[in-house]
């Protein structure tokens, strides 16, 4: 049986210096770093930012042209305020600004970003899911699976 986790997350990127750069002007520390792959521990899983025809060829699949998925990454933040630093913090740092901050139908607050290689990162505020004490999230204490 497969547990319900995720353990690594890699993206993969165009430029690495390009990428790490833009990661740590948003105060991101990494933990270990080889010439072709960074890894930022984060919150019980890490996040790696590996060249795109380097994970391709890890992968098992050289030569292909690996684009971004269509998915989001997400933070949360505890206050609306929180958001728009975040959101502007990653503008700042040269994030493609795809959606303002704003307050949503589902009751909550918030807005998107593009990092350089176009991974689409969402910063928000949802009052439906406290967050703990070092800002992860466990939405097992407050979901109704019903």
């Amino acid at each position: 049986m497969t547990p319900q986790r995720v353990t690594l997350i890699t993206l993969g990127v165009g430029d690495l210096a390009r990428s790490r750069a833009f990661y740590e002007a948003l105060s991101w520390v990494p933990t270990q770093a080889e010439e072709a792959v960074v890894f930022y521990q984060i919150n019980g899983m890490v996040l790696g930012l590996f060249g795109k025809s380097d994970l391709a060829a890890d992968q098992g699949r050289p030569g292909t042209m690996l684009g971004t998925g269509a998915m989001t990454l997400a933070q949360n933040f505890p206050t609306e305020a929180e958001v728009d630093a975040a959101w502007g913090a990653a503008v700042a740092a040269g994030a493609e600004p795809m959606k303002r901050p704003e307050k949503v139908f589902w009751g909550g607050y918030s807005g998107y970003y593009a990092d350089p290689d176009g991974h689409v990162w969402e910063v928000a505020m949802n009052p439906f899911w406290p967050l703990e004490p070092d800002g992860s999230l466990n939405i097992s204490r407050v979901a109704d699976v019903g």
